[in-house]
């Protein structure tokens, strides 16, 4: 596999990556475009924090993280999703992309106990930007990447939230040293939607683990 050495050769690689296929309500399936997720990874690269380390991505859907991060040069790269149809996805752009060093898990987050020795984790979590039931889980995804006991943690959240966030991040343990901000789509893919897309304000924070 040649190794990318510049960010719009990452986007158009990620650009190959589908969205879920069948997008399911209840997980909030909304998938980051390959220009978010390749300048993230490729700030994350320029930080130290990709090459020749051992990366997770939690709720990976696709895979665009954990497969970005194979890309530039990780030791590892292991993508976790409860869906299944999406993980398969993943497996068949790896694959496609001629991706050799990344794994993809079929499973909840919370049950996944064999990130003992990650460096990294990425995480795009349901942030209840359309659905108030999706409201808090992506602080279940914060504890869990607390739990996995990274070096860092790149996490997306609701812009909004930041100033609860950056109290919540340093009252378990976590240095932020870094928040990067996106208008991220949101397509017209479920019933409740009601325009074609709109843009929402996210906030990507790095963390370390003090």
């Amino acid at each position: 596999m040649k190794k990318i050495t510049r960010k719009k050769h990452l986007e158009m690689k990620l650009q190959q990556i589908p969205t879920h296929p069948k997008p399911k309500v209840g997980l909030e399936q909304y998938t980051t475009p390959a220009v978010i997720a390749s300048d993230l990874v490729w700030n994350a690269f320029s930080l130290g924090d990709i090459e020749n380390r051992n990366v997770i991505d939690l709720g990976c859907g696709t895979g665009v993280f954990a497969i970005a991060s194979a890309l530039m040069g990780a030791a590892s790269s292991v993508g976790v999703d409860i869906d299944e149809d999406s993980i398969n996805l993943a497996r068949d752009i790896g694959d496609r992309l001629d991706v050799d060093s990344v794994e993809f898990i079929v499973g909840d987050i919370c049950d996944f106990d064999d990130g003992s020795n990650a460096d990294t984790v990425f995480q795009n979590p349901p942030f209840g930007s359309q659905r108030n039931a999706d409201s808090g889980k992506d602080l279940k995804f914060v504890q869990k990447a607390i739990d996995l006991n990274p070096h860092v943690l790149y996490s997306f959240h609701m812009a909004s939230t930041q100033d609860f966030l950056i109290g919540y991040y340093e009252g378990n343990g976590l240095e932020i040293t870094h928040i990067f901000r996106y208008k991220f789509p949101i397509p017209k893919i479920y019933d409740f939607h009601t325009k074609e897309k709109q843009d929402v304000d996210v906030i990507v924070i790095r963390a370390i683990l003090k």
